[in-house]
């Protein structure tokens, strides 16, 4: 009972120590206690219990029940790391038990075997078991010992006989009560999942699991440990580190299994180093070290040893010492059969290399190579970084490019089975290092064109394709709803000067849940999407359009002027000062969005050369005087384009990738689009340009105060040639896909957006703040914009910061005016500014709008 219903099995045995027990049953009911304490509460209670039980074991002259004992207790003593006594134990109960008890032993002891390191012991022991339990047909303790064999393969890499293992334990399940023992299993189907390469369904098992295990009461150590493997893997480091944190804290609470603080302490160091925090990825790593080597389990030690040079390498540390470090890791890691022996290979090659240390970095690196040939997307990627790595020190820029697009492909491959945009976006910083060795190799040895096609090849790839559109899931949309109605509660109470804290620790709930669940989605696009192609991007430019692209190398803007059937290459400034350009001219914006600012005007000004001369360099006296199409990297998004002095009175768009604007250029407006003006509640003007625009129109679907509720608004939105929302505009930098509009029952959120069929041709949004974006992966970018355009928007008219409701309204009015005479977004929008007031306000509202896209 105590794996069926702890709560229930905990109170029974409490109950009948009261009752004064025979010792036979006094050591069932203390052996109860010591295996709820033991994974679900106190280990020194549980060791004080299993000691107990032993005894009245021995009182009752039982054999069967002391060798039963003796194994329970050897678990808890391993998991106190108190690793010899619990082997010892184990001695001692497979000498005592005898036939059906001892297999049960002997499981055990396939666990602890496990819990060390030591595999192959684990299936020996575990062969022995299985046969001797089926023929007792003991279904439980079977399913237990199929689940922990398919474990064991899975930590060998052996993926098919551990699915097969899975399969065979879940059958058997299904015929008992056993509910924490099932909430394993599914636990372990998603770890399963997870080494086959399906992160949806990994993630999807691992929350059933989690729902399972809340029903129970149960915590969930194991669990987490493997949802921060899973996380990282989905390029969520962050969430990762704050999971295994917050696992560490609960555990130490209980005075928990000092076995599962190890390993979440070895989660916690791999994951801080990705997330950008090596010395407490060294701080982590280092302390579960000393406990792996103090539990004497080996296995886990080497691994973590990785991390440890792993972070210190990323902390700058390189030395012959680590070198060395790293290579004996990697030697003990293949001794053990372990996936992780190429990653530990490829990092000693990379440190050789760092020193100069050519011949050893070969050696090294050519081992690591060894696996770009077969195995799971992500360990077939560490071959072909090391295949890349050799190329460039044999000085082979082919050898180079040859790696790094093998290598990218695969995480292609992987990259679309992920159904949601935001692990599509983080997935590609795995691909960041071969992107940028192409790129570095492309300087040297290739020219400006196949510079611009590296460029291209890891940029803004979500938008290549669609998204999956997120399932018609009752829960999900349920969901959706709640968060609306919940959200639209707290503003308003916002608004009144009531305390919200309850309303917004429910939608934060209501948010993880559903975030949760669109993460779960299975991509459905095959392939990788449009392969970017110079030529057709050079003849859809023609002789009047310019397309700048500017590319980062080694902490450099490398300006690509692409026009008039060539691709020129430009040396401008450093990356670094433009991002702190950048945030003093938004810290501009937003002063000049109040009356009363216009000192600043200047400075926002002067700012703006100097952005131009960082970002554009000598470019900028190249770019003659037609259309321009920037293309920026994804940390240069908020840049105000028109606010650069050479590009101010010109037809400006911004696009986040040369593919994406060709894409939009080729999209075709929709034969019998419809106009659709939405007014959303709050705004200090009214949103007054609606009116105006709809008596301009005619025709057009108006949506306002009640009317302008999510549902009605989405499916007006869906398909219509020209949208214009005039709305409060709220970005969310921490969870940008929650980013949102504000309607009149609630917000209107960027994965609402994704449920359309199509998105408007054209969108305005008349919204503060509707432009702004956050950069993820190797140059990705999560927000509004990037949501419409690969669902059918070829050009957008947004605003990167707050905006002056009413010096909104004119620029609005002249935009339309522009559209009604045929002219393009970009081109109605240099129009629009021109006709504006030349104060400041004025002029800074101007500045923060920019078409995107080509329509």
């Amino acid at each position: 009972m105590v794996f069926a219903d702890p709560g229930e099995a905990l109170a029974r045995a409490r109950a009948l120590l009261d009752a004064e027990p025979s010792p036979l049953d006094a050591s069932v009911a203390h052996q109860v206690i010591g295996i709820w304490q033991r994974d679900f509460g106190d280990l020194r209670l549980a060791l004080h219990h299993l000691r107990r039980a032993r005894e009245c074991a021995a009182r009752a002259d039982s054999a069967d029940r002391e060798a039963d004992v003796l194994a329970t207790l050897g678990v808890a003593l391993v998991h106190a790391g108190r690793t010899r006594e619990g082997l010892a134990a184990f001695e001692r109960g497979v000498a005592r038990g005898a036939g059906h008890t001892r297999a049960r032993v002997l499981y055990r002891r396939a666990y602890v075997w496990w819990v060390l390191g030591h595999h192959r012991e684990a299936l020996e022991d575990v062969r022995r078991a299985v046969p001797v339990l089926r023929q007792a047909d003991d279904v439980i303790w079977t399913a237990r010992a199929l689940t922990l064999r398919a474990t064991v393969h899975l930590a060998l890499g052996s993926v098919e006989r551990a699915e097969a293992d899975f399969t065979a334990a879940e059958a058997l399940w299904e015929t008992t009560g056993q509910e924490h023992d099932k909430a394993d299993a599914v636990e372990s189907r998603g770890l399963a999942a997870f080494r086959s390469g399906d992160v949806p369904a990994a993630l999807r098992l691992l929350d059933e699991a989690e729902e399972r295990y809340a029903r129970l009461g149960t915590p969930t150590f194991m669990l987490n440990i493997r949802r921060c493997e899973v996380l990282m893997a989905a390029g969520l480091a962050p969430e990762a580190l704050a999971e295994a944190d917050a696992a560490i804290g609960r555990l130490d609470g209980l005075g928990g299994q000092s076995t599962r603080k190890a390993e979440l302490l070895l989660a916690a160091a791999r994951a801080a180093r990705p997330a950008g925090d090596p010395h407490t990825a060294i701080a982590r790593a280092a302390l579960a070290v000393r406990l792996f080597a103090g539990q004497r389990r080996t296995w886990w030690e080497t691994h973590a040893r990785l991390v440890l040079i792993e972070a210190r390498h990323a902390a700058g540390r390189g030395s012959g010492r680590l070198v060395a470090d790293a290579a004996a890791v990697a030697t003990k890691l293949a001794s053990f059969g372990s996936p992780a022996a190429p990653e530990a290979s490829l990092l000693a090659g990379r440190i050789a290399l760092d020193l100069g240390w050519t011949a050893d970095a070969e050696r090294h690196l050519a081992v690591a190579a060894r696996s770009r040939r077969s195995g799971p997307p992500l360990a077939r990627m560490t071959g072909w970084a090391a295949q890349a790595l050799r190329a460039q020190a044999a000085g082979s820029a082919r050898g180079v490019l040859e790696a790094c697009r093998r290598g990218l492909d695969v995480l292609d491959d992987h990259r679309m089975t992920l159904g949601a945009s935001e692990l599509r976006a983080r997935a590609t910083e795995q691909g960041a290092e071969l992107a940028a060795l192409a790129q570095r190799a492309s300087l040297v040895s290739g020219g400006p064109r196949r510079l611009l096609v590296w460029s291209e090849r890891w940029r803004a790839t979500v938008l290549s394709t669609p998204p999956t559109r997120p399932p018609a899931d009752p829960e999900l949309l349920s969901g959706m709803t709640a968060f609306r109605e919940i959200a639209s509660r707290a503003e308003a109470a916002r608004m009144e000067g009531r305390p919200v804290p309850a309303l917004e620790c429910e939608q934060r709930r209501l948010e993880r849940e559903i975030r949760s669940r669109t993460l779960h989605m299975r991509g459905e696009a095959p392939g990788s999407g449009d392969r970017f192609d110079v030529g057709r991007l050079l003849e859809r430019l023609g002789d009047e359009v310019l397309l700048v692209e500017l590319a980062v190398l080694d902490g450099r803007v490398q300006v690509l002027l692409c026009g008039r059937g060539r691709v020129r290459r430009f040396e401008a400034g450093l990356l670094a000062e433009a991002e702190t350009e950048a945030e003093h001219v938004q810290a501009g914006l937003r002063r000049l969005a109040h009356p009363g600012a216009e000192a600043r005007l200047p400075v926002v000004e002067a700012a703006g050369r100097r952005l131009e001369e960082l970002l554009l360099g000598p470019a900028a006296a190249q770019l003659g005087g037609g259309p321009v199409v920037i293309v920026p990297p994804g940390r240069l998004h908020r840049v105000p384009w028109a606010l650069l002095p050479s590009l101010r009175e010109r037809v400006l768009s911004v696009s986040p990738s040369a593919g994406s604007w060709l894409r939009a250029r080729e999209t075709a407006p929709p034969p019998e689009g419809c106009h659709v003006l939405v007014r959303g509640p709050g705004l200090a003007t009214g949103g007054a340009e609606v009116p105006e625009l709809a008596a301009r129109y005619g025709c057009a679907t108006v949506l306002e105060e009640d009317g302008a509720r999510v549902p009605r608004v989405l499916e007006e939105l869906d398909g219509a040639a020209l949208a214009h929302i005039a709305a409060h505009g709220t970005f969310r930098a921490d969870s940008p896909l929650f980013s949102s509009l504000r309607m009149a029952d609630g917000p209107i959120v960027v994965h609402d957006f994704e449920r359309l069929a199509r998105s408007p041709y054209r969108i305005i949004l008349s919204c503060c703040d509707t432009a702004r974006l956050a950069s993820v992966g190797a140059d990705e970018l999560l927000g509004l914009v990037t949501a419409l355009l690969p669902l059918g928007t070829a050009g957008v008219v947004a605003c990167s910061a707050p905006v002056n409701d009413a010096a909104v309204v004119p620029l609005m009015l002249a935009l339309h005016k522009g559209l009604d005479a045929g002219l393009s977004l970009a081109e109605a929008l240099r129009d629009a500014r021109a006709s504006l007031p030349g104060d400041a306000l004025h002029q800074a509202t101007g500045w923060a709008f920019s078409a995107f896209g080509a329509a």
